[in-house]
This record gives C-alpha cells, structure tokens and sequence, in this order.
C-alpha cells in the first residue's frame, strides 16, 4: 500500500511566494495548499492538513494569531512561520512554533526541517 503524501498549508498573502513554495514543496513529493489569508485557511478546516507554514505580516487575522486558533483545535499540526522583518523573528522564537524562517529564507532549510517534524511525529518523536 503506497504512503499519501504528507499535505502542507501554505498561508501567505504574497502570490509570488506562495507559488515558489508551491514549486518547493511538491518538488520534495508534498501536497501544497494554498491560501491567500488566515480566514481562507479556516473556512475551509484544519482536517488533513499534516504541516501549516505562514506569514507572520498578513492583513486580518496575522500569522500568530493564526498560530494560536490552531494550537487549540489541532494541538498536534506543527506550524512553521515565516517573516520579512528579523526584529519579529527574534521575539518570536520561543513561542510554540516548531520552525522560523527570515526571508529570504533557504528553501532546503525549510524542506529539512518539515521533514525532520513530520518524521518526529509519526515515530513518537
């Protein structure tokens, strides 16, 4: 029986880098989802989903707030964040997320440690 492939979310509400992320993600064998705002990613439910990436500066809802809305209805989705601006970055580190990413951010950093979450996760990690 042939494993599915792992399903990422992708929240951003920069077309260009949700589409290179796009490209990234089901280069490396994942399922991308894309959505252009936190409330897009809600409506359409947090089920199937095995990683969430975000954008920290979005319009509405931002990436931590989006963040803490998953943490309570799946506790065991792991989420990566990223951003543009370092000063964030710093303040952020330590609050519950399992990956944060400055861009320009390394796509292969990024890809190693969805891997390395994923792998964790199914092996009790």
């Amino acid at each position: 029986m042939r494993k599915t492939r792992p399903v990422v979310a992708i929240v951003d509400d920069d077309p260009r880098l949700i589409e290179s992320l796009e490209n990234l993600l089901e280069s490396a064998g994942y399922v991308a989802r894309s959505f252009s705002s936190a409330g897009s990613l809600l409506t359409s439910g947090l089920s199937g989903l095995d990683v969430l990436i975000t954008d920290i500066g979005m319009p509405g809802m931002d990436g931590l707030e989006l963040r803490d809305v998953v943490r309570k209805a799946r506790p065991d989705l792991p989420v990566f964040l990223i951003t543009g601006r370092h000063e964030i970055a710093d303040h952020v580190r330590a609050q519950g997320v399992d990956g944060l990413f400055c861009k320009p951010f390394d796509g292969q950093a990024l890809l190693a440690a969805i891997g390395d979450t994923l792998y964790e996760s199914r092996n009790g990690g």
